[in-house]
């Protein structure tokens, strides 16, 4: 039977959307299920403060009255107002290996982002910078990460086939904790300290982070304005994401770096990893889901790094150092082996740099595609 495109305007159609992956996924090892009330609070237009700046439309595909691929288009029209580029973004796209469901879903997409006036298409992108982005396109036997896409190795090869080329490459690192913090790396932390006058907050509970939440989002808004895409948070999605993760953060792995005048110049926010956790949660947190994540939480052995960032004053002047060591030191003190650094812009090299005096693993790739549109 022929395959039919659904656009996503129920409650029950948006359940749909995002229980699609969980069926198309159930038997990976590696994907790592998304919470679903996180995965509804984005996609909706009443919970989503990134929406004062987008316009997006979600669609399924079905089969037979069965869910078989999904996609979200977006435009960002403040990313279309800063880097003046009329493209839209792809997103949320998952499929089974067809040609006919691929083609009908990027034939559907494109389309509305012709009507809209947009010049090109990439992606996979979300709303904003905080969402996951990236697809797989190294690595698809590496367990993935809360914080970022897991998809089947086929998935590159359709997109080729469809036009789309490299927009940009992200990288990810395993880094191995080793026994003692080098001692070139701390002899640098103290001098920076001492010359530069700035110094790790010691915390014993995100209480203490949290007077300095706005101030890291500043930093980030600063920092990674040169970055890829990348679009300033408004004040009302900077209150969302304070709101939602800082009451969370463990001050363990997340180090904060303050000046003199007790303002934040530097960070780097990292958590237990909720990997396998989240695997057995299959997305609740009820009835059971939330003991699979407090245990995850209590007794780690790996640790996923999700921000981190420096004021542009102290860039370059040692002062990551500060961060490293002290983040080192606390997952040497609680036995954690490793952690996965996140997605890094395969350009960035004054990140890429934190990790020299590491042993470390370049394991995944993931890719931006873009296409322009006739």
């Amino acid at each position: 039977m022929a395959v039919q495109i659904v656009e996503v305007t129920t409650s029950r159609q948006l359940r749909a959307f995002i229980a699609f992956p969980f069926s198309l996924y159930r038997d990976n090892p590696y994907w790592v299920p998304p919470l679903r009330f996180d995965e509804r609070n984005t996609l909706r237009r009443d919970k989503n403060p990134a929406f004062e700046n987008c316009t997006a439309r979600y669609w399924l595909a079905t089969r037979n009255g069965n869910p078989v691929g999904r996609i979200a288009g977006i435009i960002n029209h403040a990313y279309v107002k800063i880097w003046g580029r009329t493209t839209a973004r792809f997103g949320w796209l998952d499929f089974i290996d067809d040609q006919e469901v691929f083609s009908a879903l990027f034939d559907t997409v494109e389309q509305w982002a012709r009507n809209e006036g947009m010049t090109a298409l990439h992606g996979p992108m979300g709303f904003s910078d905080m969402d996951r982005e990236g697809m797989l396109v190294e690595g698809f036997d590496e367990l993935g990460t809360m914080a970022t896409l897991y998809n089947f190795p086929y998935y590159p090869g359709h997109m080729e086939r469809r036009g789309y080329v490299k927009d940009v490459d992200w990288l990810e690192y395993r880094i191995t904790v080793p026994d003692e913090i080098p001692e070139k790396a701390l002899r640098i932390a103290a001098i920076t300290g001492e010359r530069r006058g700035v110094r790790v907050l010691p915390a014993r509970s995100s209480r203490d982070l949290l007077p300095y939440a706005h101030q890291i989002f500043e930093i980030i808004n600063d920092t990674y304005q040169d970055l890829f895409g990348f679009v300033p948070m408004s004040k009302k999605e900077i209150d969302y994401y304070v709101r939602l993760y800082m009451p969370n953060v463990s001050p363990e792995y997340t180090k904060i770096l303050v000046d003199t005048d007790n303002r934040a110049a530097g960070f780097v926010i990292g958590m237990p990893s909720l990997s396998r956790a989240l695997q057995k949660a299959q997305g609740h947190l009820f009835p059971f889901g939330f003991i699979h994540l407090l245990l995850a939480m209590k007794r780690p052995r790996y640790v996923d790094l999700y921000l981190g960032a420096i004021r542009k004053d102290l860039q370059g002047k040692g002062a990551d150092a500060l961060l490293i060591t002290a983040l080192g030191e606390s997952c040497i003190r609680n036995g954690i082996k490793a952690a996965e650094s996140n997605v890094e812009l395969e350009d960035n090299k004054l990140v890429q740099a934190h990790w020299k005096i590491f042993e470390r693993r370049q394991h995944k790739r993931r890719r931006c595609f873009i296409k322009h549109l006739a």
